[in-house]
C-alpha cells in the first residue's frame, strides 16, 4: 500500500521539496516542530528502521549524509541540529517509510520539550 511519501516521491501530492538526488527526497514537515523541520526519504520504499536489510546500509548513510550536507548549504551546521528517526507506534513513527527529521533554528534541549 503507497504511503503518502510514496505519492511525494511520484509527484501526486505537493511537498516543498528542498533536496532531491537519485536516492534521496527531502521536503519541509507541514507540521513543523521547530523553525526548520525537514524530512529526508529513501526514494526506495522501507517502512521501518527494523526493515533495514544488509546491503541497505548506504540507503541509511545517504539519508544522513543528505542531511548533513543540506544543514552546512543552508548555514545550520555551525549553530547545530538534531537528527531524528522514529520507529514505529511507540517511536512515534506516523507515516510507515524511513524518513530522517531534521529539526533546526532553534536551542533543541533534551527531553525535547
Amino acid at each position: 500500500m503507497a504511503t503518502i511519501f510514496d505519492k511525494i516521491i511520484a509527484r501526486e501530492i505537493p511537498a516543498d521539496i528542498v533536496h532531491e538526488d537519485e536516492h534521496v527526497l527531502a521536503f519541509r514537515d507541514i507540521n513543523p516542530q521547530a523553525p526548520v523541520h525537514v524530512l529526508f526519504i529513501p526514494k526506495k520504499p522501507v517502512a521501518t528502521l527494523n526493515e533495514l536489510a544488509p546491503g541497505d546500509e548506504v540507503l541509511a548513510g545517504r539519508l544522513v549524509m543528505a542531511a548533513a550536507a543540506w544543514a552546512k548549504k543552508e548555514g545550520f551546521a555551525e549553530n547545530g541540529y538534531r537528527v531524528v528517526f522514529n520507529t514505529n507506534r511507540d517511536g512515534g513513527q506516523s507515516v510507515y517509510h524511513i524518513h530522517l527529521h531534521l529539526l533546526a533554528g532553534r536551542a533543541m534541549h533534551w527531553p525535547p520539550g
